[in-house]
């Protein structure tokens, strides 16, 4: 048993887990480098094929990045200028920085204070005949309540773009997945993420053949065939050497969500151990969904000086997000007010991620929950 005191926690560590897999991982780099074939190829079509079917789509694209995919999904269902999508106002920037690339109108709505995802009950009262898409995000690894989402889409006839950046391997009723139900489904396989490439990487999904081949054009500057441009793309490309690193990671991937959610259980029952179930709101799982817990959030109150007591202690956390889309100066011009979202502004001013990867020691998890109870007991 190692007895060595812990006194600090980083709030991910990356060679923790490139240790355990390190000697896949090589091998597969050094092939890519010797073969001299980076751009797409047969890795890329390899990590598709197997991201398809862990995803439960008909269809996978490998694409640059998380955001490039938001991107290429929005290019694809033919979002103009002036064209307005629907997406929540809590969410990492790109989710609503995708919409106005396209020089559309990002309409903003509320969160649900439970899961901090988009509130299915505020989406109605903001469609209008410009409405041509939604982009609910399945937030911390929680799925967003799709069953909601796409009952609306249908009615409104307009399309769905699940922002699934956080969400590889989430489901909701039914062992429905995060990305598999919408028109298109965005992952991102940025270094951090439950499933994280050698640096940016994404993934589109689709179950529409038509969709898929327009996708598979727009990635590659519109081209059909080489040299032939129907319609304007961008570079879009996923490397090889990230694909073929996600190729081995993605069969670790299970696993490491079941350490993550194994680390948010040991979190629930310390936290209610220490008599801080009073004090601190852990997250909330809906029944029937599958939570990987991309991020463990708490709501805290006085969370700037926890924050600052955690750096004391040197433990690793994060604040996601502290500015709501419809208070960030850039997004001004759409005169949004705070009152009308007043789930979102709490939850920014409350909420803060601790360390959640899979390779936490107890030690470690208790380190951080004793630090908890000192500060608030």
């Amino acid at each position: 048993m190692n007895n060595t005191k812990i006194t600090s926690v980083p709030l991910l560590d990356l060679k923790a887990q490139y240790a355990q897999i390190k000697n896949e991982v090589e091998p597969v780099v050094k092939e890519v480098m010797e073969s001299q074939y980076f751009i797409l190829g047969p890795k890329v079509q390899e990590f598709e094929e197997n991201a398809a079917k862990y995803c439960k789509a008909k269809y996978a694209l490998g694409v640059s990045s998380g955001s490039d995919a938001l991107i290429i999904a929005l290019m694809a269902l033919d979002i103009r200028p002036g064209d307005e999508v629907i997406t929540t106002t809590y969410s990492f920037f790109a989710t609503a920085g995708a919409i106005v690339r396209l020089n559309a109108k990002p309409v903003f709505v509320d969160i649900d204070p439970d899961t901090y995802n988009i509130d299915p009950a505020q989406i109605e009262k903001n469609i209008t005949q410009k409405t041509k898409a939604i982009i609910p995000v399945h937030l911390y690894g929680q799925a967003a309540d799709m069953e909601a989402i796409l009952k609306i889409a249908k009615k409104h006839s307009f399309s769905v773009v699940e922002d699934a950046a956080q969400a590889m391997g989430s489901e909701y009723t039914g062992g429905k997945r995060a990305g598999s139900t919408g028109d298109i489904g965005c992952f991102s396989f940025f270094p951090s993420k439950n499933l994280g490439a050698f640096g940016d990487g994404g993934l589109v999904t689709t179950n529409d053949e038509k969709l898929y081949k327009k996708l598979v054009s727009l990635r590659n500057h519109g081209m059909d065939p080489k040299y032939y441009h129907k319609m304007i793309g961008g570079n879009f490309r996923l490397d090889a050497l990230q694909a073929a690193v996600l190729n081995v990671k993605l069969k670790y991937l299970d696993g490491w969500t079941a350490g993550r959610q194994k680390n948010a259980d040991y979190y629930d029952a310390g936290i209610k151990k220490r008599n801080l179930d009073k004090i601190v709101k852990t997250p909330v799982r809906v029944p029937g969904y599958r939570h990987i817990f991309n991020q463990y959030v708490l709501r805290v109150p006085e969370r700037d000086k926890l924050v600052n007591y955690f750096k004391e202690k040197n433990i690793g956390c994060e604040i996601y997000y502290p500015v709501t889309f419809n208070s960030q100066e850039c997004f001004a011009y759409l005169n949004c007010k705070k009152t009308d979202y007043p789930e979102a502004e709490k939850a920014a001013a409350e909420v803060i991620a601790l360390p959640i990867y899979p390779e936490l020691t107890d030690q470690q998890k208790n380190y951080v929950l004793d630090t908890i109870a000192t500060y608030y007991l």
